[in-house]
């Protein structure tokens, strides 16, 4: 019986230490097939457009197509327990970001832990807010919106896209530090509010560059104010609501991307690298800077704080930056 425990003993040990290299050759070798990113927004928004931007950069330089998914509803909660119950082998990864905050803020239980079923990859980006009307409105200001909200107590529609996002929370803190009442009108998709911008179905709207550059250009909707703490690099004609006469506002937006909590250290640092290799490139700077972002940054890595779990990416805090959203 003693030999027949140490065989069996032996056999284990050797089985053990015979798949130790699978593994390890498993994550030498990582990506070997396409990565899924799973993005909590429908296609056109500027989390779409923000990811697959990035997402080009980096299929080149790990090998393997990253394949974009969008899966929008429920204030991202729908995007993150798909990711959060993904094999936490490095081929499904979660973009993250401001609605990550706002979903552990705003519901009092999810199927998820944002803390400990995430692992970080790295921020990616920060996009500051515009405030639109169409053109030819007679809305020229947030000092006209303010005006008009307060001679008729709720009768202003403000668009946005889904309950629980940054523009709606943007919008409902604009109403909330303006102390005026108005409609705030949420939208399943950036096309769709920016279509009902145009019919006159809304006033006015809370939405990213990215989503209404085309019609800006176009000048059929109009940039009354951005919502960053300075003008935009790219509107730098338009004020800022805190120019505008409110000074406590400000919101910025931002996203990264993140894991399932138990994939491998060594696909977290692959991946970390690639990010921090893609986003200084000329051509995604220069493209961000057409979208409207503030700047594509790289804050992982080296640069990313020790934190416990997921601590990062629920704070969503850049230096200088007050995300009040």
């Amino acid at each position: 019986m003693r030999a027949a425990a140490l065989v069996l003993a032996m056999a284990a040990t050797l089985s053990a230490g015979a798949a130790s290299p699978r593994v390890a050759q498993a994550q030498n070798d990582y990506p070997n097939r396409p990565v899924s990113l799973i993005v909590p927004y429908a296609a056109g928004g500027v989390a779409d457009v923000a990811m697959r931007l990035l997402g080009d950069k980096l299929s080149a330089r790990l090998g393997q197509q990253l394949v974009i998914e969008n899966r929008p509803g429920a204030g991202g909660i729908v995007a993150a327990q798909a990711a959060a119950a993904a094999p936490a082998d490095g081929y499904t990864l979660l973009m993250t970001g401001n609605n990550t905050a706002i979903a552990t803020a705003l519901f009092k239980t999810l199927p998820y832990n944002v803390l400990t079923d995430f692992a970080s990859i790295s921020t990616a980006a920060f996009f500051d807010l515009l405030v639109v009307t169409r053109a030819g409105s007679p809305l020229h200001s947030v000092g006209d919106v303010i005006a008009a909200a307060r001679a008729n107590p709720g009768k202003l529609n403000i668009g946005t896209i889904n309950p629980g996002s940054t523009q709606n929370l943007a919008a409902e803190l604009f109403t909330n530090t303006a102390e005026i009442k108005a409609a705030i009108v949420p939208f399943r998709t950036s096309p769709d509010m920016a279509g009902a911008l145009l019919r006159g179905d809304i006033d006015m709207a809370f939405e990213f560059y990215a989503a209404v550059h085309g019609l800006l250009a176009d000048n059929k909707i109009v940039a009354l104010a951005s919502a960053g703490a300075s003008r935009t690099a790219y509107l730098p004609q338009v004020p800022t609501v805190i120019e505008s006469g409110l000074t406590d506002y400000e919101v910025t937006s931002w996203n990264g991307l993140s894991a399932p909590a138990s994939t491998p250290a060594r696909i977290i640092a692959t991946l970390n690298h690639a990010v921090k290799d893609a986003i200084p490139s000329a051509d995604i700077q220069t493209r961000a800077a057409e979208m409207g972002g503030d700047a594509f940054e790289h804050t992982g890595g080296d640069d990313r704080p020790v934190e416990s779990g997921h601590e990062q990416m629920v704070r969503g805090h850049r230096k200088g930056r007050n995300c009040q959203t």
